[in-house]
């Protein structure tokens, strides 16, 4: 019986252990799809109608210059975040009161109070002060591309960029909605130009392993009722 509580813990521990590794892994097999770049369609065969100018065969008017305007087209985005937020409060109230009355020094109730019997006072205070402040910054470039051309105009852009390092593996990933209007001629627009951002900085191997707590510690950090 022992031995079966034994084998039934040690089985329970390593699916605890490993559970969150597959999770990660399918979690990250669907973003790596996601920021995938968008492929492009092969062009229709324009139509042997005798006439020079092709509409459909990816016309750019000279205006618009090398702008980025179709699916799979390449924009850099230049990460300028930066956000600062600070709350604080505070309280201070006080009371004080005091009551006095003179006995009489007269009479048969003369011997009964002194002064000291009948006199009373009482104070009360508070002070009460909170402050919570909170900033982040990312600063750096990432290039993505087109994924979706809406009818009024605006482009559905996304990309990851993955950095392999000796101590482990850097992911940006992006995706937003940006103008035409706001892409500069050399095709870069800041990240404050885009709409429903969604920036992800993560990373993973040893240091991010040693960040965090252990398997068994999560275990117990879980059922602790503390």
């Amino acid at each position: 019986m022992r031995v079966s509580l034994a084998i039934i813990a040690a089985v329970s521990l390593i699916a605890l252990a490993s559970a969150p590794a597959t999770a990660g892994k399918k979690k990250r097999e669907i973003e790596r799809d996601f920021y995938a770049p968008a492929i492009v369609a092969q062009p229709a065969a324009p139509a042997a109608n005798g006439s020079i100018f092709q509409a459909s065969t990816g016309y750019t008017p000279l205006t618009s210059g090398a702008r980025a305007t179709s699916v799979g087209d390449i924009i850099t985005i230049v990460l300028v975040e930066k956000t600062q937020a600070s709350k604080s409060n505070s309280a201070d109230t006080s009371r004080d009161g005091s009551l006095g009355l003179t006995p009489p020094t007269t009479g048969p109730l003369s011997k009964l109070f002194s002064a000291s019997d009948v006199a009373m006072g009482g104070t009360n205070s508070f002070a009460g002060k909170g402050a919570a402040t909170q900033s982040n910054a990312l600063s750096g470039e990432i290039t993505v591309t087109v994924a979706a051309v809406y009818p009024n105009g605006t482009m559905l852009v996304k990309g990851e960029k993955a950095l392999t390092l000796n101590r482990g593996d850097e992911y940006i990933q992006i995706s937003g909605l940006v103008r035409q209007a706001d892409i500069t001629p050399e095709n870069r627009i800041a990240s404050t130009r885009v709409a429903d951002a969604k920036i992800i900085y993560t990373g993973k191997g040893e240091i991010a392993r040693a960040s965090r707590q252990g398997w068994l510690q999560r275990f117990f950090s879980m059922i602790s009722p503390f």
